[in-house]
């Protein structure tokens, strides 16, 4: 019988604190969350490996689905910075671990997924576990979900190609967006700040995280 208690606590220690996560409550947090919860039955043995677990397969296009790698997302939102009365968006929450962590030290949490399995098993997990301030909903990623914001913070849980201005446009002012922009290992945690109609953003590290769907720039016209 594994000890998933042990191992959350082995996560924060040898994963995230090595990584420059320092904020208190984003360590406390981390070790709080079941992420066993959050993956088949068949990959709970591995759910606090320090590696991205497939949740589905490609298909018709659309890049794979997994649930990202612990130290990445915590530097992430360590860097969102969130309060305890912001109004999040989690684009592309999966199975909704990213949700859990982010209603732990948020107001209330709005997780959006097109794919509509992951978010059956995202409202199921998060009802299992008593977490009541999210609501999961369905839809296209890149549209994000604009009739329950403006929001404080939208959390972007994957790597996209370029940020949509119908995304940013959700924020309210003052607000930020975190996502990781670019394709492969090159790509970069961006942070962006919407501040007097304006949005600039700031590189925070190199990070690899696997694509979401329907961020793809579109083709350019070749003669």
């Amino acid at each position: 019988m594994i000890d998933f208690a042990s191992a959350r606590t082995k996560m924060v220690d040898s994963q995230l604190r090595t990584e420059d996560v320092t904020d208190h409550d984003v360590l406390r947090v981390m070790g709080e969350v079941p992420r066993e919860m959050f993956v088949p039955a068949r990959l709970r043995p591995l759910a606090y490996l320090d590696d991205d677990l497939p949740l589905t397969e490609a298909a018709a296009g659309a890049p794979a689905r997994t649930l990202i790698r612990a130290a990445p997302l915590a530097r992430m939102i360590q860097a969102a910075g969130v309060g305890r009365e912001d109004i999040v968006l989690d684009v592309g929450c999966a199975t909704g671990y990213s949700s859990a962590v982010l209603a732990r030290l948020a107001g209330s949490v709005v997780a959006l997924e097109s794919d509509s399995r992951l978010a059956a098993e995202a409202t199921e997990t998060l009802m299992k576990l008593g977490i009541d301030n999210v609501a999961v909903v369905g839809g296209p990623l890149a549209a994000g979900y604009p009739s329950e914001g403006p929001y404080d913070l939208i959390f972007v849980g994957g790597s996209v190609e370029a940020v949509p201005a119908e995304l940013l446009g959700q924020l309210k002012q003052g607000g930020r967006l975190v996502a990781v922009v670019g394709t492969g290992r090159a790509a970069v945690a961006t942070l962006f700040t919407h501040s007097e109609g304006d949005t600039g953003s700031r590189p925070l590290f190199n990070a690899y995280l696997p694509p979401l769907p329907g961020f793809a720039r579109p083709k350019a016209f070749v003669f």
